[in-house]
C-alpha cells in the first residue's frame, strides 16, 4: 500500500482519530496558536500550486465539518446539549481570558453575550493573519453549536475579528 493511501486512511470515516481532548489538556488560545503555526506554512505551499482561493475554500469546510463533529462530542463531555450545558462549557474558550463576555440574557431558552475583548483576533493580528482568524476561529462557531445541538440556532452580526468593537452572540432554542 502506497504512503498517499496510509495517509487517506488515517483521516477516513472508517478509522475515526481517539477523542480529542485537547481543548482541557491546553486551552483553547493556545491550540489555536499551535493550529495556525502549523497550517499557515502548508496553506500557503498549497496555495501556491493550487490556488489560494480554492485552498481556503477547502479550509473553511474542513474546519466547520471538525467544529460540527467536536460540538457533538462537547455535548457528551458536558452530560447533554442544553443551553446551559453550553454556557458551562465556555469556560474553555474562556480560559486564560482568552474572551472577555457580557452577559445580556442567560435562560433555558436563551443565550445572549457580547464578546468585549478576543485574544484570539490579537493572537491573528500579532501572526499577521488577521484574514484567516475568522476562518480558524469565527467560522467555527455557528457548525459548533449545530453539533452540540442542532435545536439551538446562533445569530451573530459582527466580530471583533472582522472589526467590530464587539461579538454579539445571540443563542436561542429553536420553537
Amino acid at each position: 500500500m502506497s504512503d498517499d493511501n496510509n495517509l487517506r486512511d488515517q483521516g477516513s470515516a472508517e478509522k475515526p482519530m481517539p477523542e480529542d481532548d485537547l481543548n482541557a489538556k491546553l486551552g483553547v488560545l493556545t491550540r489555536r496558536e499551535v493550529e495556525a503555526r502549523i497550517l499557515i506554512p502548508v496553506i500557503n505551499a498549497l496555495g501556491d500550486s493550487f490556488g489560494r482561493d480554492e485552498v481556503l475554500a477547502v479550509v473553511r469546510e474542513t474546519i466547520v465539518r471538525v467544529a460540527r463533529e467536536q460540538g457533538a462530542v462537547l455535548s457528551q463531555q458536558m452530560g447533554g446539549n442544553s443551553l446551559k450545558n453550553f454556557v458551562d462549557s465556555l469556560a474553555y474558550w474562556t480560559e486564560d481570558k482568552a474572551l472577555e463576555i457580557d452577559v445580556i440574557e442567560e435562560s433555558d431558552e436563551v443565550l445572549s453575550f457580547n464578546v468585549t475583548r478576543c485574544r484570539y483576533a490579537e493572537l491573528y493580528q500579532s501572526l499577521g493573519i488577521r484574514e484567516i482568524g475568522t476562518t480558524f476561529s469565527c467560522t467555527r462557531d455557528f457548525a459548533l453549536i449545530e453539533g452540540f445541538n442542532p435545536d439551538i440556532s446562533l445569530e451573530r452580526t459582527q466580530t471583533i475579528m472582522e472589526g467590530a468593537p464587539h461579538c454579539d452572540f445571540r443563542y436561542r432554542r429553536k420553537k
